[in-house]
C-alpha cells in the first residue's frame, strides 16, 4: 500500500513512517518542517516539503502520487497555545485538513486516518474514557480536532471516503532511531530527562493537591511505537469498514510524581523537583479505555509499563542530547 503521511517529519509521524516502511509499505511524507525535522524522515520515504495551507500543492502532490491511504498527523497541537491563539488553531487545523480531504477525494484516496486527541473529553462522566463518552472539547485545539472528525463524517457520507479517528492520550517514548525533539518542549518525560542531562536545573510539578493518591495529576502514557502500530492496523481495517473511532492508551494511569521517580530510577540522576501552582484546566485523572481497538483489531501495546517507556526515551535522548542536531 502507498501511504501519504502529513507531519511525517514530526515526533509521532516519523515513527509511523518508520513502522510503515518496516511493514513493506511505500511512504510519501508531506511536511512543512515548521515543527518537524528533515533528519527525522526515513531515507526510504519520498519527501515533499510543503504546507497544507497551499491547496494546489496538496492537490497536485496527491494526484502525482495517488496514495491508497492518508495518515494525517500535521497540525498545531498545544492546548495552552490554542487558548492564547484560538483563531490560528480553529482556522489552520480545520482548513488545512479540509484541503487534504478535498484533495484525497479528487485523487481517489480510499482510506484516511486522523490523528485525533483525548482533549475531546474535558469533562468525562466515567473513567477510563471510552469512545462512547460525551464530547466536550477542552480547548480550541480539541474543538478543531472535533470539527475535522465531523468533516470526515460528511465526506464519508457524501463521497465514500473511509476514515478512522484515533484519539490518543499522552504519547511518550522513542524508538532507537526516532525521538521527541520539540521547540519549545512541553511534554513531561523529555522535560524530566533534560534535568537528568543537565540541560535544565529542575522539573516543575504543577500542583500536588489533586484528588489522586499522591496529589499530582494522573495521565495515561502510551508509547509512540504502539501508536504507530494502531495506525497501521486501522489503515488495514478500513479495507472492510467504512469508519470507526478508537481511544488509544495503556489503560494505566501514572502520576507526575511517579514519572519523576521512575526517571530517577532509569537515569540514575537525582532530578530535583519543585511543586508550583496548578495550571488552569488540568483534570485530576485522564485514562483511556482502549477495549474496543484491542477487541476489534487485536491491538496490544508492547510498552505497557512506565519504566520501559521512559527507558526508550532516555536511550534516545542520551544518544541525541541536542535532538536531531546532535
Amino acid at each position: 500500500m502507498k501511504v501519504f503521511v502529513t507531519g511525517g517529519a514530526g515526533y509521532i509521524g516519523s515513527v509511523a513512517v518508520e513502522s510503515l516502511l518496516k511493514a513493506g509499505h511505500e511512504v510519501v511524507v508531506f511536511d512543512s518542517l515548521y515543527m518537524g525535522h528533515r533528519e527525522a524522515v526515513s531515507e526510504e520515504a519520498v519527501f515533499i516539503e510543503g504546507d497544507l495551507s497551499n491547496q494546489e500543492l496538496v492537490r497536485q502532490s496527491l494526484l502525482d502520487h495517488r496514495p491508497n491511504g492518508i495518515m494525517h498527523f500535521a497540525s498545531h497541537t498545544m492546548v495552552g497555545e490554542s487558548m492564547e491563539k484560538p483563531f490560528m488553531y480553529l482556522r489552520e487545523n480545520t482548513v488545512n485538513a479540509l484541503n487534504l480531504i478535498e484533495g484525497a477525494v479528487e485523487a481517489g484516496v480510499e482510506r484516511f486516518i486522523l490523528s485525533s486527541t483525548a482533549n475531546l473529553f474535558d469533562d468525562p462522566e466515567s473513567m477510563p474514557i471510552a469512545e462512547t463518552e460525551r464530547i466536550v472539547p477542552g480547548s480550541p485545539y480539541g474543538e478543531s480536532k472535533f470539527i475535522v472528525e465531523r468533516l470526515l463524517h460528511w465526506t464519508q457520507v457524501t463521497k465514500g471516503l473511509r476514515y478512522a479517528c484515533l484519539r490518543y492520550f499522552n504519547a511518550a517514548g522513542c524508538t532507537a532511531e526516532k525521538g521527541e525533539d520539540h521547540t519549545p518542549e512541553t511534554h513531561i518525560i523529555p522535560l524530566v530527562l533534560q534535568v537528568a542531562l543537565g540541560q535544565r536545573e529542575k522539573i516543575m510539578i504543577f500542583g500536588d493537591d489533586y484528588d489522586t493518591p499522591d496529589g499530582s495529576c494522573v495521565r495515561d502514557y502510551i508509547h509512540v511505537a504502539d501508536l504507530a502500530s494502531a495506525h497501521i492496523l486501522a489503515m488495514e481495517a478500513l479495507g472492510e469498514r467504512e469508519f470507526f473511532r478508537y481511544n488509544l492508551g495503556n489503560g494505566n494511569g501514572f502520576s507526575v510524581k511517579q514519572v519523576v521517580e521512575t526517571a530517577r530510577e532509569v537515569t540514575g540522576h537525582p532530578i530535583p523537583a519543585e511543586i508550583v501552582d496548578r495550571r488552569p484546566g488540568d483534570p485530576d485523572i485522564l485514562i483511556a479505555d482502549s477495549t474496543s481497538i484491542r477487541r476489534d483489531l487485536g491491538w496490544e501495546p508492547q510498552y505497557p509499563d512506565l519504566k520501559s517507556i521512559i527507558q526508550t526515551a532516555w536511550d534516545w535522548h542520551n544518544n541525541h542530547p541536542s535532538g536531531y542536531t546532535s
